[in-house]
């Protein structure tokens, strides 16, 4: 059986220096994870990955490293540029369709959607789970096996000019834009620059054959589309619009919502397609239409894809929901947004809590971050929603302040500092027949509110 990566490989691909015989069968940048075969990248960030070189070792993996040490090691310059040289090669040697993703909000989602419904085609290679970085993208790259039929590949920023290096590394055929939020804002300055950030993942867009351009998959619905479409055009890209507007060439027809599911119907440039999804919002939906307008624009049966992706339901962080047990020996349902947030999202979010059947419905909130001097009126904007969506709000964090301040009363829980402090007032404040969503930026650490009303921290003690 061939390796992931073969000692020739790794020489011309890194230009590094190897002894005879070693080989890959996977790549790893954290020796937690790091299995017997593996590839272990030493990298140099918060931490020193050369510190963890003999621990990988023990785990039966290689590694490769900056500088002599005894072992089985691809020795290179720099291991951040080894390993984006690494992806290079492994997407240079797949001959499928490359699907790459961004956005503000959803492109996690999408690309998930995206890994379920081409899983229905062929051989399928996506991110894990966010890893849309300059590290996460070489990584996802050097692990595509061999024979990958349909790739997605998520792609992130915080700053301008982030993407379209990583764009041009992933040289995907279809792109797509799910959304223009406020998301970094802070760093951008304003929606259009965010705006022109995420149309440059065009700027790597790969032609799918001698007369058949690659494709930019953009909403249509954003007020920010003719600008992102005529940079997605400047890159060489053909565009196509999707969203609820008649003019978008992948259009929603119709959505229904329940408390647990959507159903919707498409227009596929002509093609009539329905869907159910077991995950209530109309976001959610739209993320799903993105994704096959991408499988479809890529040469992909929209049919096929559609039946793969009936049922899709979010995963943990990301709206999942579960029923959890309460002090009064009762059931809450909770609805797990802790993974990350923007204004957009949270809105989605407390649109799903307030289409829950619940005695009380309670929205924990943490800060936004990254929103700059917009941060306090974007946060304080959001307190009608969650007084609408909400009987009870709890909040954790200096912005979510505002939001607080700006509740009536009776909508007031607590607000603490961090979550850490909020975490045991929500756990004890659940009741049966609540439903609860939790939602705060990645940075904010929700997850300690998850496992303060699953239980796991006390199953951990």
């Amino acid at each position: 059986m061939i390796p992931l990566w073969t000692t020739e490989e790794l020489r011309a691909a890194t230009g590094g220096f190897c002894a005879d015989g070693l080989t890959a069968t996977g790549v790893s940048i954290d020796t937690r994870s790091v299995a017997a075969g593996d590839l272990f990248i030493a990298l140099r960030d918060q931490r020193d990955g050369h510190d963890f070189v003999a621990e990988a070792f023990a785990r039966g993996a290689s590694a490769m490293v900056e500088r002599d040490m005894p072992g089985p090691v691809l020795r290179v310059a720099d291991t951040l540029a080894g390993l984006t040289a690494l992806g290079a090669a492994g997407r240079a040697r797949m001959d499928g369709r490359v699907i790459a993703v961004t956005g503000s909000v959803g492109k996690t989602t999408t690309k998930e959607m995206l890994r379920r419904a081409c899983a229905a085609l062929g051989a399928t290679h996506a991110s894990a789970a966010s890893y849309n970085n300059h590290w996460g993208v070489p990584l996802t790259l050097a692990r595509m096996p061999r024979g990958t039929d349909w790739a997605a590949i998520e792609i992130g920023m915080n700053h301008r000019h982030e993407i379209a290096p990583l764009a041009r590394l992933t040289r995907p055929h279809v792109v797509i834009v799910t959304s223009i939020g406020t998301a970094h804002i802070g760093h951008l300055g304003s929606q259009q620059a965010i705006a022109e950030e995420k149309a440059d993942i065009a700027a790597g867009i790969e032609p799918m054959g001698l007369e058949r351009a690659g494709i930019a998959v953009l909403p249509q619905d954003s007020p920010h589309f003719d600008r992102m479409a005529e940079i997605a055009r400047r890159h060489g890209a053909q565009v196509l619009g999707f969203g609820e507007s008649p003019e978008a060439s992948a259009r929603m027809l119709a959505w229904t919502g329940s408390a647990a599911a959507s159903e919707a119907e498409f227009e596929l440039s002509g093609r009539h397609v329905t869907l159910r999804l077991e995950q209530p919002g109309k976001h959610m939906a739209m993320n799903a239409l993105a994704a096959l307008a991408a499988i479809q624009a890529a040469g992909g049966d929209t049919g096929l894809a559609a039946a793969a992706l009936s049922g899709f339901g979010a995963g943990a962080g990301r709206g999942e929901m579960r029923r959890v047990a309460t002090p009064d020996n009762g059931t809450a349902l909770l609805l797990d947004e802790s993974y990350n947030a923007s204004d957009s999202s949270i809105r989605a979010a407390l649109l799903v809590l307030a289409a829950q059947k619940a005695k009380r419905r309670i929205a924990v909130l943490g800060d936004m971050r990254e929103l700059g001097d917009f941060g306090p009126d974007l946060h304080r904007a959001l307190a009608s929603d969650a007084a609408h969506a909400a009987d009870l709000v709890y909040a954790c964090g200096p912005l979510m302040g505002h939001l607080f301040a700006a509740l009536p009363a009776r909508r007031q829980g607590t607000h603490t500092e961090d979550a850490a402090s909020l975490a045991p007032i929500v756990a004890a404040a659940l009741r049966d027949g609540d439903a609860v969503l939790v939602k705060g930026s990645l940075g904010m650490r929700m997850a300690e509110i998850i496992r303060a009303i699953t239980g796991a921290d006390r199953k951990n003690a």
